[in-house]
C-alpha cells in the first residue's frame, strides 16, 4: 500500500511540483489548499505525512500545526517557509513539527526528507506487540529511554516527544556525562546541512526540559556548558 502524503499549499505551481515528484517516488497525495481544509483533510484521511506551508488562506500553518499537536495528532509535519527567517524555523518546531524546509527548495530534497523521517516512524512499532523490546533501554535517574519503541518515560509517565525531540534525548543519553557541541548535536538530529541554525539544538533542548526537570532555571538533567555544548547526566542524590 502506498504512503499517503498531504500537501497543503495555496500555491497551484508548487503543488504541482510537488504532487509530481512525491507520486513520481511511489507515494499517494492528497491535496489542500488553505488550513481549514488541510486540517480537516488529515482528522479524515490519516496521512502518513503532512507538508505544510506556513503562510495559508483560513488557518496558517503554524496554527494549524499547533491544533493538530493540541489535539494529539502525532502525524509528522514538514513545514515550508517561504522566509528564510531563523524565527519561522523556531516558531514551527516549537509548534510541534518534526522538520522545515524553505522555499525555493529541491524536489529531490523535499523526498529525501519525507522518506527520512517516514523511516523513523516506520521503526516505532505498535505498544504491545512484543514484550522484549522492554529490555532494550537505557535509564538515566527517573528517566527510561526504549530505543526500539522510540518511547521515553519520566517518573512513570509516558513523555509526549516529536521524533527529533526523542532522537536528541536518545544521542545525549548514549553519550550520558559527556558533553557534545551543538555541531555535534546538529550533525547527529539533523543529519544534513543546518549551518547556522544553532538555535534549533537549543529550542528542544528547552522542550526536553520542560518535560524532564524540575526546576528548567536549575536543570539537574541536562547542564549548560557555555560556549560548549550540553550534557545528560545523572541527578545527584539530595
Amino acid at each position: 500500500m502506498k504512503r499517503k502524503i498531504l500537501v497543503v499549499d495555496d500555491e497551484p505551481s508548487i503543488v504541482t511540483l510537488l504532487q509530481y515528484n512525491l507520486e513520481q517516488a511511489g507515494f499517494e497525495v492528497i491535496i489542500a489548499m488553505d488550513g481549514e481544509a488541510g486540517k480537516t483533510i488529515v482528522i479524515t484521511e490519516s496521512p502518513d505525512l503532512i507538508i505544510l506551508d506556513v503562510m495559508l488562506p483560513k488557518l496558517d500553518g503554524m496554527e494549524v500545526c499547533r491544533q493538530l499537536r493540541q489535539e494529539k495528532i502525532k502525524t509528522p509535519i514538514l513545514m515550508l517557509t517561504a522566509k528564510d527567517s531563523e524565527l519561522d524555523k523556531i516558531l514551527g518546531l516549537e509548534f510541534g513539527a518534526d522538520d522545515y524546509m524553505v522555499k525555493p527548495f529541491s524536489p529531490r530534497e523535499v523526498v529525501a526528507r519525507v522518506k527520512a523521517i517516514l523511516r523513523r516512524v516506520q521503526l516505532q512499532p505498535e505498544h504491545g506487540n512484543n514484550t522484549d523490546l522492554e529490555e532494550s533501554q537505557i535509564i538515566v535517574g527517573e528517566l527510561i529511554i526504549y530505543p526500539d519503541k522510540y518511547e521515553a518515560r519520566f517518573q512513570d509517565h509516558l513523555l509526549e516527544l516529536t521524533l527529533k525531540e526523542f532522537e536528541l534525548l536518545l544521542h545525549l543519553a548514549k553519550n550520558k556525562n559527556r558533553i557534545q557541541s551543538r555541531d555535534q548535536l546538529l550533525n547527529a538530529v539533523w543529519n544534513y546541512e543546518v549551518s547556522g541554525d544553532s538555535r534549533i539544538v537549543d529550542v528542544h533542548i528547552s522542550h526536553l526540559r520542560d518535560k524532564i526537570e524540575e526546576d528548567t532555571r536549575r536543570p539537574v538533567y541536562i547542564k549548560t556548558f557555555r560556549g560548549v555544548g550540553y550534557r545528560l547526566e545523572e541527578p545527584k542524590e539530595k
